[in-house]
């Protein structure tokens, strides 16, 4: 399956003209969150995305609530957060939201670690992992050279096994990746990234 990825789209046009444009490519498009800012504009971000005809698979970041990405998610998209869903006989597990809490405010869609690992915890495998917040120790590190991502979503990783997984938030590695186990961990950034599962 040919799966063209992305996160933090953060409303900008010129990336979902691009997006959109690499989309006749894919199979299965994958947003892993924040597409729009603090909450506001999920309707023009989803408008912005509506060229995108492949089946696309998408999780809630800290800028977007479930129920709102639920509300407004396009006819093609599936929102997944704490769910899995089965498509061409892969597994798919989703996860959004910051992980650990943000320092943001009151605005920011967070869960605590024993939040998401208490989320997590029900899924025995998974083939492909998307989630908003990275792992903590891969694709993690701040501008100021701190490890911010998830040590639940680690732990996940360990214990569930999946192939790939996909995430955003941190926008300091974009485009940096590297293994948990046997899984291939990417920080994707809001421009086409492709996989083959």
């Amino acid at each position: 399956m040919h799966i063209m990825a992305f996160s933090d789209l953060h409303m900008a046009a010129n990336r979902a003209e691009t997006l959109v444009e690499a989309s006749t490519e894919a199979d299965l498009v994958i947003g892993a969150g924040d597409f729009c800012n603090m909450r506001e504009g999920l309707d023009e971000a989803m408008e912005m995305l509506q060229g995108i005809m492949a089946p696309m698979i998408v999780v809630p970041g800290n800028a977007e609530s479930a129920k709102e990405l639920r509300a407004m998610a396009r006819p093609n998209m599936t929102v997944l957060h704490g769910e899995s869903t089965e498509h061409d006989g892969l597994c798919i597990l989703g996860l959004g939201y910051g992980v650990p809490t943000t320092p943001f405010g009151p605005w920011s869609c967070d869960l605590s670690e024993d939040e998401a690992a208490s989320m997590l915890a029900p899924f025995e495998m998974a083939d492909l992992l998307v989630t908003h917040s990275p792992p903590r120790g891969v694709a993690d590190i701040t501008s100021g050279g701190q490890s911010v991502g998830s040590v639940a979503i680690h732990d996940a990783i360990l214990r569930i096994g999946p192939k790939l997984v996909l995430c955003g938030h941190i926008h300091d590695s974009w485009g940096k990746s590297g293994t948990i186990g046997d899984a291939s961990v990417h920080n994707l950034g809001p421009t086409p990234n492709w996989f083959e599962l």
